[in-house]
């Protein structure tokens, strides 16, 4: 009886897993396993809305195990160790994993394979289980990776994607693979109280529901605040509970604009991503350096503060803030006015931005996170740099009827449509009565200390 082992990472799935696919090929009986990594806990990156969502996953993932007469095995401890274990148990030959992307995916694959190498066992990464084109699979003349996303899209939109895997029928799972009680969001405190479910079946109910009466209005609707027309599928993308390719093979198969639309918002996620592989620094250090001289955290204490909690004064940043509160998630206009509001009207370092961002968002994830910030404070890869999102007059512009801040920032629910973007200019006495700050700073001085800082002027 021969037997691997299939260690999960950010695949939470059975639909499309080439890894466990080729496991279940190779022996006749296989060990799904996910391993609680402590230098996760050690970085910061189980925040509690992602911890909460990834026991869900793992419920999720176990059950339908469960149903195909298999089960998850959920083991804690340094990765190599706990694998190596478990393939030592089994006498299991080979391990299948999906392949990482980040600084820290990468020195885990290393340890991981020298570990099994010393072991007599091979270790299998699977390309294109993450993303639905492998980081570095796609390279312009002369560099390592695309800088530019226009360019790579192009390039990306030729790619013949491989064919979707089902899922097994059934998975045989050895009876003494011994693990550990799966993780439980009860245990959590401190989440967001709109937090979603996680998991395969939620992501798969989410994505069919939303194709059926969202998909066709996406190129319409997906900058606008109000109408919330967004997938909300980043979460699921980010655990791997649904897979990149058979959305993207989905998406054109029903055709149109807005399938189009979105696919070119889910090539954005694999441009980011090879960005990262090239670049594992850009997740702590500019990508392309300003020579700026951002105020700190401790310099803008106040400032920080009041943009974090959405008491800026700006109806449409604080909208946003509030909603990544409640909800660990965020609209990505929302996302993109927050952030070009810390980082060039405020001028704070983008890191302080992201930090909070990775501290909240269900879907935070290291390459979109942190390059989508770079993004906008100029520092990544923006042919415009030195572009500052003015949140009022964005304000105005996708969320015309102050729906979304309404919704958001109550203290501002029965200003009218004209002042609901700037209720400064409500009559003092009803200003009196708002309970809603005042701008942290004048837009005009913020523009001007940005062009001056960047030597615009």
């Amino acid at each position: 009886m021969t037997c691997a082992v299939v260690l999960f990472t950010s695949d939470l799935r059975l639909h499309d897993h080439p890894p466990l696919r080729a496991a279940l090929a190779a022996a006749d009986e296989v060990i799904p396993l996910f391993v609680r990594d402590p230098g996760v806990h050690a970085s910061g990156f189980d925040a509690p809305n992602r911890s909460a969502f990834l026991a869900d996953c793992l419920a999720d993932l176990d059950a339908s195990l469960r149903h195909r007469g298999g089960r998850l095995v959920v083991r804690s401890g340094p990765v190599a160790r706990e694998v190596g274990a478990v393939a030592n148990d089994c006498g299991a030959a080979e391990v299948h994993m999906a392949a990482g992307v980040s600084g820290y995916g990468r020195r885990r694959e290393e340890q991981l394979r020298e570990h099994l190498d010393a072991r007599g066992v091979a270790l299998h990464v699977h390309d294109s289980v993450v993303t639905a084109v492998a980081p570095g699979h796609l390279t312009p003349s002369g560099s390592d990776h695309y800088a530019v996303f226009t360019p790579y899209f192009r390039r990306w939109s030729t790619e013949r994607l491989r064919d979707v895997c089902p899922a097994p029928r059934t998975v045989h799972v050895p009876e003494d693979a011994g693990g550990e009680p799966l993780p439980s969001r009860d245990a959590l405190r401190s989440l967001s109280p709109g937090l979603p479910r996680g998991g395969e079946q939620a992501g798969r109910r989410l994505f069919s529901r939303w194709a059926r009466s969202g998909l066709s209005e996406y190129e319409d609707q997906h900058d606008a605040l109000a109408a919330d027309a967004t997938s909300h599928l980043s979460p699921y993308l980010h655990f791997g509970a649904l897979s990149a390719v058979e959305l993207v093979r989905r998406a054109r198969e029903q055709g149109g604009p807005g399938a189009e639309a979105f696919v070119r918002q889910l090539c954005w996620r694999d441009f980011h991503h090879q960005v990262l592989a090239a670049r594992p620094g850009a997740s702590k250090w500019d990508y392309r350096t300003r020579h700026d001289r951002w105020r700190g955290e401790a310099e803008a204490a106040e400032d920080v503060a009041a943009w974090r909690e959405g008491r800026s004064g700006y109806p449409i940043v604080d909208a946003a803030m509030r909603q990544l509160r409640h909800e660990g998630w965020m609209h990505n206009r929302g996302r993109l006015l927050v952030a070009s509001f810390l980082t060039k009207t405020l001028y704070v370092d983008w890191r302080v931005g992201a930090r909070h961002f990775l501290d909240l968002l269900v879907d935070g994830d290291i390459a979109n996170n942190q390059l989508n910030w770079q993004w906008v404070a100029g520092t990544g890869t923006d042919t415009r740099p030195h572009r500052v999102l003015n949140p009022v007059v964005q304000g105005k512009r996708f969320d015309p009827k102050g729906t979304y801040v309404r919704r958001w920032v109550p203290e501002l629910r029965d200003v009218e449509d004209r002042f609901v973007h700037e209720p400064w200019r409500l009559p003092e006495e009803r200003r009196a009565r708002l309970h809603y700050p005042p701008p942290l700073i004048d837009l005009a001085d913020g523009l001007a200390r940005f062009k001056h800082a960047r030597g615009r002027e």
